[in-house]
């Protein structure tokens, strides 16, 4: 599976941000077979699924390897394009003996994004690709592993200072409260727009209203231009407000101010920073983890 979907919403809370319900993945997992058997596909399959409201929704497939082949190998140990290649020249897949691997570490992959390489361009992601290549994270747990994958791919962040949030209402839910309790209990300053600030006080998380570009002056853009503030939370909708915040967008890129445009990296970002706070985080040999398929803990 090229991706296991996009999980949107808070339908299954206890989960973790990564998560998709166990009857989600199965049902993934059945569509799969089911496509590459009526599309009679020998080797490698490309599909990609889109995960909203317990509803799973195919983008495409295609009869093909893709870039998350390699990543799910070096995860997994599984010489996937190797075994694909001999499928495709006749051999029978049963001869290899795979069986559904069932990791005990977290295997995160981010994207590598060229952003500031472009003066000028919008970093707002759209569904066309745009990444020039994707890092890994390993750990085990979650937390630990979408850490490494931050710092893998050129981001710091931050271990204390101004978090700036800004989330559109449809995002107004458990996993915004609950990222932005930790960074309170962390001892992160938090500062946000008018309708979140009273949003997150309401939910008794202690923010300071900032003004919005077009709000007037002393405002968020200001801050960000004399680098007060260390961590961005920023969810829009809607043309104009795409449009509003794009000027908070490009001063991040150029200050390297790490920035979350979804609520669940937003959630995810939190959770990694506390875990780094916490500690003990650890290099491991992937071939190890590989061969005994297991993490001694530090």
């Amino acid at each position: 599976i090229e991706e296991a979907g996009v999980h949107s919403g808070d339908s299954a809370c206890s989960l973790p941000p990564h998560s998709l319900s166990e009857s989600i993945i199965t049902q993934i997992e059945e569509q799969t077979r089911m496509l590459a058997l009526e599309l009679n596909v020998i080797g490698l399959i490309n599909i990609q699924f889109a995960v909203k409201d317990s509803l799973i929704y195919i983008i495409e497939v295609n009869p093909r390897a893709s870039r998350t082949v390699p990543f799910v190998a070096k995860a997994t140990g599984l010489p996937l394009a190797a075994i694909a290649a001999r499928v495709m020249a006749g051999e029978r897949l049963n001869v290899f003996g795979l069986v559904k691997p069932k990791l005990k570490y977290i295997a995160v992959k981010e994207a590598v994004l060229p952003f500031d390489r472009f003066p000028g361009v919008d970093t707002i992601l759209s569904p066309e690709m745009r990444s020039t290549g994707e890092v890994m994270g390993l750990d085990t747990t979650f937390e630990k592993a979408f850490l490494k994958s931050q710092l893998a791919a050129g981001i710091q962040l931050p271990q204390n200072g101004k978090v700036f949030i800004s989330i559109k209402d449809n995002d107004k839910k458990k996993p915004i409260i609950k990222a932005s309790q930790i960074l309170s209990d962390l001892g992160f300053q938090i500062l946000a727009t008018k309708g979140t600030s009273k949003f997150l006080n309401k939910n008794g998380i202690r923010a300071e209203t900032i003004n919005k570009v077009s709000e007037g002056r002393p405002n968020i853009v200001d801050l960000l231009k004399d680098k007060a503030v260390g961590l961005v939370f920023n969810t829009t909708e809607g043309h104009q407000s795409l449009e509003d915040s794009k000027e908070i967008r490009s001063i991040s890129l150029r200050q390297k101010i790490p920035y979350y445009t979804t609520s669940a990296g937003c959630n995810a970002a939190a959770r990694a920073i506390q875990a780094n706070r916490d500690g003990n985080i650890s290099v491991y040999k992937l071939q190890d983890l590989i061969q005994n398929n297991n993490i001694i803990d530090a």
